[in-house]
């Protein structure tokens, strides 16, 4: 199969052959027809993932066609149109028992710990519980951020941040991840301000129904102004120590933060306003992944005309365009929406 490969952090990927995947007992080979391109895979690239094994394949948000199951996999054949979460579980620990698959202990993550989906092939582990079934009416390259930022947005916002009608919700970072936010937050009936650097990105928020505001020094003082006096909900949906600060500030008393852009390299620990969450009472939540039995839920959303997934794409590649990807993240984004590529 063709894949693009890196053999060192940092250094630029190529396309190169490697052998078709092994079908493992109880998992699944995908033919990957669509899979995203994160910012989570520059991270790994970059080398901030402890994981990562060289060398590597990257991506971890795909959509495709089941190739070949393993022994003892029943409820998916080959031919079936499929996605993944991202985190794939054990499904038998005690977090997987509680219905808790995205923070399974035992996961196992591909781009990271296993070879990912920026090949024409990739592997699935626990099949039956991992592999997500898709409607015939979701087009591949609309499906493929079912997997990471469509559904981990659509987890951060209604089971974390359990969003309700007109309330007042701030997003801060307007990438694929957080036009998601937007998108499904304003579904679910909140207002939404949305803010970024980018007048592309902030547009496409505008687009969605977001009130855009445009990052700076002043930026906690507009939202909490735009809001009615502070989110009862804010998102970090970039993944810094600014924004998860700025995030915290914007919100009213009880209000509630969601972190769920990664706080990676010279961010993984910083430094927060504890003295307002204690005398604000404000509530500090993570989100990681969404669980399988979400997907219930957002796919009837997305059926029912609730979440246009086309809104949430920018760019189109092919996979022969997919080595360049990782170094321009490197960069500030130059259009807004996630970046696909189309494999098949």
């Amino acid at each position: 199969m063709r894949a693009v490969r890196y053999d060192a952090f940092g250094v630029a990927p190529q396309l190169v052959e490697l052998p078709d995947p092994i079908c493992p007992p109880g998992g699944a080979v995908i033919e990957v027809h669509a899979t995203g391109v994160c910012r989570s895979d520059w991270h790994a690239w970059q080398g901030h993932d402890d994981s990562v094994r060289l060398p590597h394949v990257p991506g971890h948000e795909f959509a495709g066609v089941v190739r070949e199951v393993g022994e003892g996999v029943r409820s998916f054949a080959p031919g079936d149109r499929v996605t993944a979460p991202f985190i794939l579980a054990c499904g038998e620990c005690t977090e997987c028992r509680a219905g808790a698959p995205q923070v399974c202990p035992a996961q196992r993550q591909p781009g990271f710990d296993q070879q990912g989906s920026w090949a024409e092939q990739v592997v699935v582990t626990g099949a039956e519980h991992n592999l997500v079934r898709l409607p015939d009416e979701i087009e591949m390259t609309l499906a493929a951020g079912l997997g990471c930022r469509v559904g981990t947005a659509h987890h951060a916002v209604r089971t974390q941040g359990a969003v309700r009608p007109g309330e007042q919700v701030a997003v801060l970072g307007c990438g694929g991840l957080g036009l998601a936010c937007v998108m499904i937050a304003r579904a679910a009936g909140a207002e939404v301000v949305a803010v970024d650097v980018s007048a592309a990105a902030l547009e496409a928020a505008r687009a969605l129904g977001a009130t855009p505001l445009a990052a700076g020094e002043d930026v906690v003082e507009r939202v909490r102004e735009a809001t009615g006096g502070g989110a009862h909900l804010a998102l970090d949906a970039l993944g810094s120590a600014a924004t998860a600060r700025t995030s915290i500030l914007s919100l009213r008393p009880r209000g509630r933060h969601v972190q769920v852009g990664l706080l990676l390299g010279d961010d993984a620990d910083p430094a927060l306003p504890m003295g307002r969450v204690i005398g604000q009472e404000l509530q500090i939540l993570g989100s990681h992944g969404l669980a399988v039995a979400e997907y219930a839920d957002l796919l009837a959303d997305v059926a029912a005309g609730r979440l246009d997934l086309a809104r949430t794409v920018g760019r189109i590649l092919t996979l022969e365009e997919l080595p360049a990807a990782l170094p321009a993240l490197s960069a500030p984004p130059t259009s807004a929406g996630m970046t696909v590529a189309r494999i098949r």
